[in-house]
């Protein structure tokens, strides 16, 4: 039986785990990865909007992995759509790029689960195998760590280097033109992080879990018996 310092901190890992999974499953089914603001450029070229007139051709955008939403302004007014990234409109994106972001979180899905499992078992028990130990927990965390760290790196490089915002914000656009004045990462983004920033703290506490204290030892006083004591 593992000891009650190390039976807490694998017990603690295998709930960071458990929330890691939660956090992906949350984040990948929420369409709130960007947001941000289009302007209808062909909107306002036709009637050589000034600064203060730009506000009418302003809109908004915001998407996740499957599907998201936005608000066209070109100067008649607000007028909300909606859209799924699936099957159309990926074609348009860079298909294996967004596709390897969606394997790259359910890989990581996958290891959160695993990762779990074996801190449950070394809280419960010392495994008699190395590599199903605290060994097994490292690589478990590390490799979900990793993917999902691949799954935000690869969909960073669609927004910045593949412009995918602007891509999506004119899909289907056949007469008005949208560029791009602001786009922000939003919360589902930002949980992706926070999921794998707690795997890297599960390899801390198993790291720590592997530590051991020197044991103190309490020096007992001896006993002298002398003669009289005897006699007593």
């Amino acid at each position: 039986m593992p000891g009650c310092f190390k039976k807490t901190l694998f017990a603690l890992a295998s709930l960071i785990s458990f929330v890691s999974f939660i956090l992906i499953v949350v984040a990948m089914g929420t369409p709130k990865w960007m947001t941000g603001k289009i302007l209808c450029k062909t909107g306002a070229d036709l009637v050589n909007a000034t600064d203060p007139e730009l506000v009418k051709f302003i809109g908004e955008i915001y998407y996740g992995l499957f599907r998201g939403g936005k608000i066209r302004q070109c100067g008649l007014g607000g007028r909300r759509s909606k859209f799924t990234i699936f099957p159309h409109m990926v074609k348009k994106l860079n298909t294996g790029l967004h596709v390897m972001i969606i394997i790259f979180l359910c890989v990581a899905i996958f290891f959160s689960l695993v990762s779990f499992g074996f801190c449950i078992l070394n809280a419960i028990k010392v495994p008699y195998r190395a590599i199903n130990g605290p060994a097994g927990a490292c690589l478990w965390n590390f490799l979900a760590g990793g993917f999902v760290v691949l799954a935000v790196t690869s969909f960073m490089a669609a927004v910045k280097l593949h412009h995918l915002t602007e891509r999506i914000a004119n899909f289907r656009e056949n007469v008005f033109r949208f560029i791009i004045l602001e786009e922000h990462f939003e919360n589902c983004f930002w949980i992706c992080v926070a999921s794998a920033t707690a795997h890297a703290v599960n390899l801390l506490l198993i790291a720590i879990g592997e530590i051991h204290f020197p044991k103190i030892k309490t020096k007992t006083e001896e006993v002298n018996v002398t003669a009289e004591d005897i006699m007593y």
